[in-house]
């Protein structure tokens, strides 16, 4: 099986979409922009209710002669949150094609909570009869943005829950049905945060013994007939493997579909099965030019990683020592050998270097193993063993929970592994990885990683391959900090997968 037609493992487990809900997708669209209303109203009023108890409860001022009314505020609140909301509408905070934006969501929230704060400091310029305490403006200003941001957090949990029980999915076609096209399809197919339910695939007019279904989508038309399409779908999403189509195929459907009502054109890179690091969009003269970023992080956001990781790290090894001084005595009690086990794996642009484990085998582990062909092979396979002879009692304890892994805290200290990344790999895996592998080598391994909060070892290694492309792809700190804050202690905890 070609390795971009496997599904991702943990998305793809998840139930099928159900029937169509009752409510309209409009409904749908309609009810989740009340609650974001709701929720931001909600999130600044708390900012400006903190900021109060910092300044009137507190009794800290930056003009201890100035003794503004306390009674005022609630009365002015009730103007300035309406306001807030208002302001988070004109920068699009509201647009359905902006919900559920990632980082450029929050981007967008930090901006319109600095315009806010603008304004009402403007207010006091203009309107002298309008006086507020500053420290009260100074504290609600990171307040509001962290309340609303916090707020956002949980709606983006909602909507990711309610995507998988079939509600606020966006209609998709995939236009193509050569290999990038069922890659793509894929993707977006299984994993729900895409907000993507694809109605099926569209052929070209070139396609050959045009198949009636692919991925488990049926293919809907040809590409002449996606005005009808459209038209039967409503407002969809019309998703273009560029590199299935003639460019004279391609101007005319983009013709078309610009005239469809409600339809919304995205044509993929034509890259996919490569390309990891994004792209920018740039005119040169009057014609707009595709770039391709040489890093998938930007330097500031890679400064940003490397900070956070490396205090996160220092924390920990000044926390666990002791756990890890305890772990290097069980070791030696239990089987002869050194307490450290290093393992050659591939870095950033192919450099190698030993990450360092707990040892969890016997040291005459490989005679065991040869004993037992079967085994053997299945290592050969799947590098990994369910039922390993070599393992010591507490090397099974030890990769239960994950806790072998903790030297490698260290490596994260030299510059070579990163707290979240991709699976550590041999150079003899790397075969395995095909073309892939170049875009393995863009980032550091990781401690953890997509694939060890979504099964762990009891994915196959396809799986494991499919979940450390698409890591890759959406490689960014906020994903790093979800991966390590929301998803790695639960998995650990639970050590499914683990062996």
């Amino acid at each position: 099986m070609n390795a971009h037609s496997s599904t991702f493992a943990a998305a793809a487990r998840a139930v099928p979409y159900p029937n169509a809900p009752a409510l309209s997708q409009e409904a749908q669209r309609l009810l989740f922009k009340l609650l974001l209303v709701l929720a931001d109203a909600f999130a600044l009023g708390a900012a400006f209710r903190i900021s109060f108890w910092v300044r009137f409860d507190m009794g800290v001022s930056v003009s201890p002669e100035v003794v503004p009314d306390p009674m005022y505020y609630p009365q002015l609140v009730t103007l300035l949150v309406p306001m807030g909301v208002l302001v988070f509408a004109v920068f699009g905070l509201y647009h359905e094609r902006l919900l559920l934006g990632g980082l450029m969501e929050y981007s967008r929230v930090f901006q319109a909570c600095s315009a806010a704060t603008i304004i009402i400091i403007v207010g006091t310029f203009i309107q002298p009869q309008f006086v507020v305490s500053r420290l009260w403006v100074i504290a609600a200003w990171p307040l509001s943005f962290a309340t609303v941001a916090v707020g956002r957090f949980v709606c983006r949990r909602l909507a990711y829950a309610a995507r998988q029980r079939g509600y606020l999915l966006a209609p998709a076609v995939v236009v193509g049905t050569n290999q990038e096209a069922v890659a793509l399809a894929a993707e977006l197919k299984n994993w729900r945060a895409s907000g993507l339910r694809l109605a099926g695939f569209v052929a070209c007019a070139g396609s050959q013994d045009r198949p009636d279904r692919l991925e488990g989508l049926p293919v809907l038309g040809a590409v002449s007939e996606i005005r009808e399409i459209i038209r039967e779908h409503k407002e969809v999403d019309v998703i273009v493997a560029i590199t299935s189509l003639s460019r004279e195929e391609l101007l005319r459907l983009c013709e078309d579909v610009a005239a469809a009502p409600g339809a919304h054109l995205r044509l993929s890179s034509g890259l996919y099965e490569l390309l990891t690091t994004g792209m920018r969009v740039s005119n040169v003269g009057s014609v707009p030019l595709m770039s391709i970023n040489k890093v998938r992080l930007e330097r500031r956001q890679a400064m940003v990683k490397t900070l956070v990781e490396h205090s996160l790290t220092v924390v920990g090894l000044m926390v666990l020592w002791p756990l890890m001084l305890l772990i290097a005595l069980l070791i030696r009690l239990e089987s002869p050998g050194p307490v450290l086990h290093r393992r050659r794996v591939m870095g950033v642009s192919g450099r190698q270097f030993d990450a360092f484990k707990f040892r969890t085998m016997r040291v005459n582990g490989d005679a065991l193993l040869r004993s037992r062909p079967e085994l053997l092979e299945e290592l050969t396979s799947n590098h990994k063993l369910r039922e390993d002879p070599r393992v010591t009692k507490v090397g099974r304890v030890l990769r239960k929970y994950s806790l072998d892994e903790l030297p490698q805290l260290f490596n994260v200290l030299r510059g070579q592994m990163s707290l979240v990344g991709p699976r550590m790999i041999t150079a003899e895996e790397t075969e395995k990885y095909g073309r892939h592998k170049l875009n393995l080598l863009t980032v550091k391994p990781g401690i953890t990683g997509f694939w060890q909060v979504n099964g762990r070892s009891d994915l196959t290694y396809e799986e494991r391959v499919n979940l450390d492309m698409h890591y890759i792809r959406n490689y960014s700190v906020l994903l790093d900090m979800q991966i390590l804050f929301v998803r790695t202690l639960p998995a650990v905890i639970r050590g499914r997968g683990a062996y």
